[in-house]
C-alpha cells in the first residue's frame, strides 16, 4: 500500500513563505492518480487546498489561489506545495492525499491514502 510522508511545516510570520513536501513510497503505483493537499484546524473539518491529476491539471481553493503553487518532481512520487504570502488563516495541519484515479475532487472522503500531517503556524 502506498504511504505518504509530509515534511516542511513550521512557524512563520504573516507574509512569509513555506514549502511543504510529500513523498509517496511503497505499494503499487498507478499511472492514473490524483494527489494533493488538505488542511485542518482544530475543531473543524478537513478542507480542500489543492490537487493535481496525472494529466497535470491543477486545482486550488479560492482562498489560496495566486499564493500557493503545486510543484511535482519528474518521478511523480514527490509533490511540493509552495506557499507564499502566508496569512494567519492558513494555520493548520496540512495533509497530503493520493488516490489511484485520474479524477480529483474537493471532498476529503474521496481520498483513500493520507499522510500523517505537518503543522503550519502563521502568526500576525
Amino acid at each position: 500500500q502506498v504511504q505518504l510522508r509530509e515534511s516542511g511545516g513550521g512557524s512563520v510570520q504573516a507574509g512569509g513563505s513555506l514549502r511543504l513536501s510529500c513523498v509517496a513510497s511503497g505499494g503499487t503505483y498507478s499511472s492514473d492518480y490524483c494527489m494533493g493537499w488538505f488542511r485542518q484546524v482544530t475543531g473543524k473539518e478537513r478542507e480542500f487546498v489543492s490537487t493535481i491529476d496525472s494529466d497535470t491539471n491543477e486545482s486550488y481553493d479560492d482562498s489560496v489561489k495566486g499564493r500557493f503553487k503545486l510543484l511535482q518532481d519528474s518521478d511523480k512520487k514527490t509533490l511540493h506545495l509552495q506557499m507564499t504570502n502566508l496569512k494567519p488563516e492558513d494555520t493548520g495541519i496540512y495533509y497530503c492525499v493520493r488516490r489511484p484515479s485520474r479524477t480529483c475532487t474537493r471532498g476529503a472522503t474521496w481520498y483513500n491514502t493520507w499522510g500523517q500531517g505537518t503543522q503550519v503556524t502563521v502568526s500576525s
